[in-house]
């Protein structure tokens, strides 16, 4: 009779759950200890319009750079490793000066950041950005 008994009766099974979630919260602080947040370096450029013109005045350094690469500090054709050089010649004569930066559509960033920072290295406190036609 105690067989039969045991046959009738319905057995409930659990599932123990708690050494799976112990297994999800260490794989998570893992990824979190492990994850390397890197925030990355660069300059912020606002685009200036196509219609924006710049004027040669006596108060600006003006740096132009078009498509093909060419350079002119104050209409004045330099190479790339020449830039601060001009720069700091300039702002010496001018020490109130601020150095723009114009550049036609097509030209190179690589060229438009290492004339910014060759601007900057020479003492240049302020440097705009324009565009030419």
């Amino acid at each position: 009779m105690s067989l039969k008994h045991r046959k009738h009766k319905k057995e409930e099974s659990e599932i123990d759950i708690t050494p799976m979630l112990d297994v999800v919260f260490i794989m998570l602080i893992f990824f979190i200890v492990t994850t390397s947040f890197v925030k990355e370096k660069g300059i912020e450029v606002a685009s200036p319009s196509s219609n924006a013109s710049v004027k040669s005045d006596k108060g600006n350094i003006v740096i132009e750079l078009d498509s093909a690469g060419t350079i002119l500090v104050n209409k004045k054709a330099v190479s790339l490793e020449a830039v601060r050089p001009n720069v700091e010649r300039l702002l010496a004569e001018m020490p109130d000066a601020s150095v723009i930066l114009a550049s036609q559509k097509g030209s190179q960033v690589n060229d438009l950041v290492v004339i910014v920072d060759q601007a900057r290295q020479a003492g240049a406190s302020q440097v705009s950005l324009a565009s030419t036609e």
